[in-house]
This record gives structure tokens, sequence and C-alpha cells, in this order.
């Protein structure tokens, strides 16, 4: 008899099959978050410094700015890992 985290674990595998990736898309993966932890540094590096130097109306925007940059490079770091995973993207 499965006990009932089994049972939720067979439904759960049945709507949402597991994805294996292989060690070729592992690197590839890796190499995507490595390059955008890298541009989100290199964002935060340069507004802050800019944030530094201005007055408080323009450090706010700046500090917007930063926002909306990181979450557009989160979402490219999403966007290209799933390509990988899916299959395409390139080697």
């Amino acid at each position: 008899m499965k006990s009932a985290y089994e049972l939720a674990m067979a439904r759960l595998e049945k709507a949402a099959p597991t994805i294996t990736v292989s060690d070729d898309q592992k690197l590839r993966i890796a190499r995507i978050d490595s390059e955008i932890t890298a541009k989100i540094a290199e964002k935060k590096i340069f507004l802050e410094g800019e944030m530094a130097k201005a007055d408080p109306a323009a450090s706010e925007e700046i500090r917007r700015q930063l926002a909306s940059e990181i979450a557009r490079l989160e979402e490219k770091r999403e966007r290209e890992k799933e390509k990988i995973r899916s299959g395409g993207g390139k080697a």
C-alpha cells in the first residue's frame, strides 16, 4: 500500500513530468547564470555610484531604473534557461 506522500508524488509526476537535463545543458545554464549575475553586478555598481552623486529626487529615479534593469535581466535569464531546457538554444 502506498503512502499519501507517494500517491501525491505520482499524481504530480503525471501532471508535470520531471525534465531531465544533460550535462551540456547544465553547463550552458550555469554559463547563463554567471553572465547575468555579472551584468546585474555591473549595473548595481554603476547605478549605485550614480545614486551617491545624485540629489534625493534623482536618486529615487535611479533606484527605480536599477530595479527595472534587474527585473529585465532576471526575465532574460529565465527565458534563456527555458530555451536550453526545452532543447533549443545555441550550443
